[in-house]
């Protein structure tokens, strides 16, 4: 009775989490190996199967020459370098500030999440509109401040990516700041006590105490921005589809040029690989640095 009682169990947890099991093997499993396989074929998805040939290590030897995925990369790289602690730094700036004074805390915070909970592409029609070269109120705004030749932004290789740096810099404040919030309000009040007896300045106790214990939050902070940053994609393609001059090209919005434009799936799934493991390899020096991230006086 028991045997079969532990059973019933046992097939009652199979059958809730079956929907769960089925739904990540049918949309995430099957699909990263079919990609996986695509990278030693050819195929042309119009001809379905039948278009499918093997084609062994060509599309790795075609990816390691590419010198349009180095630049790619190139571009991935400063995107996450710079907005990533550029997010981090201000989003605990706002934090450590809504944290201490009271006074429309809540429309504050609501404020600043509310680009991050935004729609992208509309954020970034917007941001095309502010970054406009002759129209925009950004160079309108520099010029009546006598500023004579104000930046091209989108339509300057030299300005373009800085400038979806900057609107992604501003999206992902708020990620940041709520997520630091949450971290604040978990620092025990008497620590700071303690400090204030001891005639600490308030740099002081930021740098010994709510830098320190905030470690961990800036951990998960920093692996889900850098994740983040390496697939920008939407904001790339509606605000400067890669240019000019491919200066805004990054490796995710490659891999959609590759597979849907140019019909080349097996490359784009060669390219979307390097991505993957490029993320790894990142997320893996993260994991196992994690011990510096965890609290220390």
């Amino acid at each position: 009775m028991k045997w079969t009682e532990k059973n019933r169990e046992n097939l009652a947890g199979y059958l809730f989490i079956m929907p769960s099991v089925l739904g990540f093997a049918f949309f995430i499993l099957l699909p990263l190996l079919f990609s996986l396989a695509l990278v030693f074929t050819e195929w042309d998805y119009l001809r379905g199967l039948d278009g499918l040939s093997f084609s062994g290590l060509a599309n790795l030897r075609e990816a390691l020459q590419d010198e349009l995925v180095y630049k790619s990369l190139k571009n991935n790289v400063l995107f996450s370098v710079v907005s990533v602690p550029a997010a981090m730094l201000i989003g605990l700036v706002f934090a450590t500030a809504l944290n201490k004074f009271v006074y429309l805390k809540s429309l504050l915070r609501t404020l600043i999440f509310l680009p991050y909970m935004s729609s992208l592409v509309a954020i970034s029609v917007v941001w095309r509109v502010l970054y406009h070269s002759s129209e925009g109120p950004i160079n309108a705004f520099l010029r009546a401040l006598g500023l004579a030749d104000p930046p091209g932004w989108l339509a300057s290789p030299d300005w373009a990516l800085p400038a979806i740096i900057i609107m992604t810099v501003w999206t992902y404040i708020g990620y940041a700041m709520v997520l630091y919030l949450a971290g604040l309000q978990g620092i025990s009040r008497d620590l700071y006590e303690a400090a204030d007896i001891d005639g600490a300045t308030g740099l002081q106790r930021f740098r010994a105490i709510t830098v320190p214990l905030l470690k961990p939050t800036s951990f998960l902070i920093a692996i889900t921005l850098i994740i983040a940053s390496f697939q920008v994609f939407a904001s790339v393609q509606v605000m400067t589809d890669g240019g000019p001059m491919q200066s805004t090209t990054v490796l995710a919005l490659y891999i959609y040029r590759q597979a849907f434009e140019f019909r080349d799936m097996s490359y784009g799934a060669t390219i979307s690989w390097v991505l993957f493991l490029v993320i790894f390899v990142v997320t893996m020096i993260q994991w196992r640095t994690q011990k510096k991230w965890q609290n220390q006086f």
